[in-house]
């Protein structure tokens, strides 16, 4: 068990060092939901102008 503690304290500096992996964890995770709703309204996007772009070049849906 003190092994455990030792290494959760890392020589006095835990307090600091698990503290900055949890905000580097949090801003990770946060970019990554973001880019995925990003992606997400992009591809609608593109999918909703795609009949008018045929429209303009004359192709057919297939």
């Amino acid at each position: 068990m003190d092994v455990i503690k030792e290494f959760l304290d890392m020589g006095g500096y835990g307090g600091y060092i698990w503290p900055s992996y949890i905000v580097t964890a949090v801003v990770l995770i946060v970019m990554l939901v973001a880019s995925q709703r990003l992606l997400k309204g992009n591809e609608a996007t593109i999918k909703a102008l795609e009949p008018a772009k045929k429209e303009e070049t004359g192709e057919e849906k297939t």
